[in-house]
């Protein structure tokens, strides 16, 4: 990513929200115990705190999923499960939410709730990732959600 080339503070909120959360999300497709949790953390947060600062909100719903992810996966279950029940909201209650981020949702949410043992709310999610996952017109996205879900837990 090419670093702007103006001194808008804008300009830079956006390049080190992006950046931060491209770095996140590389590091959410690798199974827990190969990610450095501290990295991952601070990246998905560094992304937040840019997107709360210039971001729209499905730009900041999107952050937030990211933490859910981050939290997740580092086993902080309370406040994977916070992020991703908010963010759960937004984009289930979205008229336009494109079927990717439909599958991304129950995906974070599924991982989310396996990391706070709320085991019913585990299975619901984990098979309604199973079906939005199916239902991905795009390959590609399909892989890239996959990606992701193949280290979520199954019930």
């Amino acid at each position: 990513m090419k670093s702007p080339q103006d001194t808008k503070p804008e300009s830079w909120h956006r390049f080190f929200g992006a950046s931060a959360n491209n770095i996140a999300w590389a590091l959410a497709e690798h199974p827990a115990g190969e990610v450095n949790q501290r990295d991952l953390l601070n990246a998905a947060h560094a992304a937040a705190w840019h997107w709360q600062q210039i971001g729209n909100e499905l730009q900041r719903m999107r952050a937030l999923m990211l933490l859910a992810q981050a939290h997740a996966q580092a086993g902080l279950g309370t406040t994977a499960l916070a992020y991703a029940e908010e963010m759960r909201a937004y984009f289930l209650s979205a008229a336009r939410t494109p079927d990717w981020e439909i599958a991304f949702t129950h995906v974070v949410h599924a991982y989310a709730a396996w990391a706070a043992r709320s085991k019913d709310k585990h299975a619901e999610s984990h098979a309604k990732a199973v079906q939005a996952i199916a239902a991905i017109a795009g390959a590609e996205d399909r892989d890239i959600v996959q990606r992701v879900f193949r280290h979520v837990p199954a019930p």
